[in-house]
C-alpha cells in the first residue's frame, strides 16, 4: 500500500472517547438476575427511520403484535410532529384498543405549544407516559443551538412545567413522566446530572409515583464498558434514587448496543428502550429481541414471548420493509445451521446424549431452536464442506435409520461428490433421494423368493434385466449360503466384511433394517434393505449392495 493510500484513510482526525473516573466500580462483579422493564419504540423511533413511514393501519397491526409479544410500555408516536401519529393515538383511545395492562407513551420536545398538542392527542386515555427530551451535549449546545448550559436547562425546566400543567388539567388520566437528556453519553456527567435534577424538582417524584430518567446513547461513541461507567456514576448520584426508574436507550453505531445495554443493566439500569430487530436511525436501536433471547439463554425469564420468532420476524420485516439478515442472532435463517462436518458431528452427539430433565447442553447451539419455533432440519444442512455427521443425522431423522459408521463414511463421500458436482447445498429431500438410490433401491437384482433347507442350503429366485435367475448355494448360515449361490452365479468370490441390523420400531410386527458391506472381486460394495422378516432384509441388502 502506498503512502498516498495510507494518508487517504486518516485516523488522526478522530479522538478516543475519554474514560469515566469511577473508583471502585461495581458493575463488573454483578450478574443480571431478571429482565428489565421493556419499552418498545418501534412505532416512534423505528418508524421515523423508515423510508416509507407506517400508515395508521400498519401502526395498528404493529401495535397488536407488540401487545401479543408482551410489551407493557409502547411508545406509539410523536403526535406533535406527525398528523398520522396524532390520528393513531386518537384511534387507539377512541376505539378503546389499549389493553388495561399496557401503558402508551408519546415523545415531545421541550416546547410548550408542542407539549399541549401532545396532550390533546392523549385526551381521554386511561393511563399514559409523556416523554420529554432536549439535547444536552456540548457539541449540540455550542454548534447546533448556540446556547449555554443555563439556557439548555431552562428549556428542560420549561418543558417539565408545561407537562405538569397539562397533566393537572386532565386529572382523569393516570399520568407518568419521562425525561431524556438527548445525547446523554456525549454530555458531561455532572451537567447531565444537573439538568435531570432540575427536572426532578419540577415533577417531584416519589417512591409511589416515580419518574423515568432515560439516558440515551443517541450516537454510540465508546466501548460498552464506558457506557456502563456512565450509568453507574449517574445511578450513584441522582436523587432521590428510589423515586427514579433509570432507563437506557442505546443506539448501535458501533455495533455494540446489546452489549452496552447488558452492561448498563449491571450498572443500575432498570428499564430498556429499543425495537424489534433493531430498526432505527443509522445502524439502528438496541434489538430487544436479541437482548431478550440473551437473557432467556441464561435461564432468565425475558417476560416477552418469542416462541413464534419466525412469524414475528416476518411481520416486523413486512412492516419495516427491511429484510432480515440470514445471520441475524436468533432470527436469521442460518443462525441455527451447521454446514461444518465437525460441528454437525458435535451437535448430533449432544442431541443423542440430551435428557429431557437436564439443562440444555448442545454444542454450537446456545438455545434449543424449538423454543423459537424452529426445527432441527434447519440446524443440519449439507454442502461440500460437510462431513458424515450432517448427512447421517438427516437420514436418521427422515427414515429412522441408525447407520453404521462404515456406511456413514461411504455415504458422506457420495454426498460430497454430488455437492461438488452441483456446486451448491443439497437439500434434505435430495439427500434422502440420493440415499435411497444408492443403498435401498435394487438395480441389478431383486429378490423374488427364497427357500432354506437344512443344513443351510438356500435356493432363491431373482429378477434381473436379463430375466429370471435361479440360484442355489450352501454355507454355515443362511447369509453364507446365499452369498455362495451368488458367487457361483457371478463367477466372483464374495466376502461379507460387515453386518449390522436394528428394528425400526417396537413390537413383533416392526420392520428390521439390515446393512451389509461386502467385497466382490476386490471391490467394496454396500447396501441395505428393510423388511418385516430379518432374513429377507439380509438377502435383499446383499443384492442392493450391487446397485
Amino acid at each position: 500500500m502506498s503512502k498516498a493510500q495510507i494518508s487517504a484513510f486518516n485516523h488522526h482526525k478522530y479522538r478516543s472517547f475519554p474514560p469515566v473516573d469511577l473508583p471502585q466500580r461495581q458493575w463488573p462483579n454483578r450478574q443480571i438476575q431478571q429482565a428489565p422493564r421493556w419499552c418498545s419504540v418501534d412505532l416512534r423511533d423505528g418508524n421515523q427511520a423508515l423510508i416509507n413511514p407506517l400508515s395508521i393501519a400498519q401502526k395498528l397491526d404493529f401495535f397488536r403484535l407488540l401487545v401479543a409479544v408482551g410489551f407493557k410500555e409502547i411508545e406509539i408516536g410523536f403526535p406533535s410532529a406527525s398528523q398520522t401519529d396524532f390520528d393513531f393515538a386518537r384511534l387507539l383511545i377512541e376505539q378503546n384498543l389499549i389493553p388495561d395492562d399496557v401503558t402508551v407513551s408519546i415523545l415531545t420536545p421541550a416546547r410548550p405549544a408542542l407539549i399541549e398538542r401532545s396532550f390533546a392527542a392523549l385526551q381521554g386515555v386511561r393511563r399514559a407516559l409523556v416523554h420529554l427530551y432536549n439535547s444536552t451535549s456540548k457539541l449540540q449546545r455550542e454548534r447546533v443551538f448556540n446556547l449555554d448550559k443555563a439556557s439548555i436547562t431552562a428549556l428542560a425546566v420549561t418543558g417539565a412545567e408545561a407537562i405538569r400543567a397539562c397533566a393537572l388539567a386532565q386529572p382523569e388520566t393516570a399520568w407518568r413522566f419521562e425525561y431524556s437528556p438527548e445525547s446523554f453519553n456525549a454530555t458531561e456527567l455532572d451537567y447531565a446530572l444537573e439538568i435531570c435534577q432540575a427536572v426532578c424538582r419540577v415533577w417531584q417524584p416519589s417512591t409511589k409515583c416515580p419518574i423515568i430518567i432515560n439516558l440515551p446513547a443517541t450516537v454510540e461513541m465508546a466501548t460498552p464498558n464506558v457506557y456502563a461507567d456512565q450509568i453507574e456514576w449517574f445511578s450513584r448520584h441522582i436523587q432521590p434514587r428510589e423515586a427514579v426508574i433509570l432507563s437506557i436507550h442505546p443506539h448501535n453505531d458501533r455495533g455494540c448496543a446489546v452489549a452496552a445495554a447488558e452492561l448498563a443493566m449491571l450498572a443500575g439500569a432498570q428499564r430498556v428502550e429499543g425495537t424489534l430487530l433493531g430498526n432505527g436511525e443509522r445502524t439502528g436501536n438496541l434489538d430487544i429481541a436479541v437482548m431478550a433471547m440473551n437473557l432467556y439463554s441464561q435461564g432468565i425469564d425475558p417476560e416477552l414471548d418469542f416462541s413464534d420468532m419466525t412469524n414475528i420476524a416476518r411481520q416486523v420485516s413486512q412492516f419495516n420493509q427491511i429484510a432480515v439478515h440470514p445471520r441475524h442472532p436468533y432470527i436469521g435463517d442460518l443462525v441455527f445451521t451447521a454446514f461444518s462436518g465437525s460441528h454437525q458431528d458435535a451437535i448430533k452427539k449432544c442431541l443423542a446424549a440430551s435428557q429431557p430433565e437436564e439443562a440444555w447442553q448442545v454444542a454450537y447451539l446456545p438455545i434449543d431452536p424449538n423454543d423459537v419455533g424452529r426445527n432441527y432440519q434447519e440446524v443440519i444442512r449439507v454442502n461440500s464442506q460437510s462431513g458424515k455427521a450432517g448427512s447421517t443425522y438427516l437420514i436418521e431423522q427422515a427414515l429412522g435409520l441408525h447407520l453404521p459408521r462404515w456406511l456413514q463414511v461411504d455415504f458422506s463421500q457420495i454426498v460430497q461428490q454430488e455437492s461438488e458436482r452441483q456446486g451448491c447445498e443439497i437439500s434434505a429431500q435430495a439427500l434422502v433421494a440420493l440415499f435411497r438410490r444408492r443403498y435401498l433401491e435394487p438395480a441389478a437384482y431383486r429378490l423374488v423368493s427364497f427357500e432354506v433347507a437344512s443344513p443351510y442350503q438356500v435356493s432363491a429366485q431373482l429378477h434381473s434385466a436379463a430375466g429370471e435367475v435361479h440360484l442355489t448355494g450352501q454355507g454355515n448360515g443362511v447369509l453364507a449360503a446365499f452369498t455362495n449361490a451368488l458367487s457361483r452365479h457371478l463367477g466372483k468370490a464374495i466376502e461379507i466384511s460387515d453386518y449390522h441390523e436394528h428394528a425400526l420400531a417396537q413390537g413383533s410386527d416392526a420392520q428390521a433394517a439390515c446393512y451389509i458391506r461386502l467385497h466382490c472381486a476386490g471391490v467394496t460394495q454396500i447396501g441395505m434393505a428393510c423388511h418385516n422378516d430379518i432374513v429377507s432384509a439380509s438377502l435383499a441388502a446383499v443384492l442392493n449392495s450391487f446397485n
